[in-house]
């Protein structure tokens, strides 16, 4: 699709991603590559005696599955590549526990063309957590894409 089309589809849903499984595993081997061993995340005896009852995600390995949900969620638009930009709001608002599953749902709220050839993508992203009410995470999320 070519970026001059996506503009028009400011302001709808683009598209949800499938199911992505946040096991201790997973969890184990992002603690390992950020170094941040935290028990709450590792520990599941320590974390069992806690509020939460269990071990939980990082928040940052909840944020870092954005790209893969948005790969798998959304038609890459025309372009030589895409860049992370970063965020402009990013709210942990629930636990992720070890054994669920999460998904990406993306609106597209802006896209502006910076100067020519590269433009500038703000999506709505949110992670919802499976039979959860409240989502794991919201973010406003800026991506770049030179074409």
């Amino acid at each position: 699709m070519k970026l001059t089309d996506l503009q028009a589809k400011v302001g709808e849903e683009l598209g949800v991603s499938k199911w992505f499984a946040v096991e201790q595993p997973r969890i184990d081997a992002f603690a390992d590559t950020v170094e941040d061993f935290q028990f709450i995340h590792v520990n599941p005896e320590l974390a069992k005696a806690t509020p939460i009852g269990g071990t939980v995600a990082h928040g940052f390995l909840t944020l870092s599955l954005l790209s893969a949900m948005a790969y798998d969620a959304m038609e890459e638009p025309e372009a030589q590549f895409g860049l992370n930009y970063g965020f402009e709001k990013v709210r942990f608002l629930n636990f992720v526990r070890s054994g669920s599953r999460v998904r990406g749902r993306f609106v597209l709220k802006d896209l502006i063309e910076k100067r020519p050839g590269q433009w500038q993508a703000t999506f709505a992203a949110t992670v919802e957590i499976e039979g959860a009410s409240k989502p794991a995470l919201s973010a406003d999320w800026l991506v770049q894409y030179i074409v």
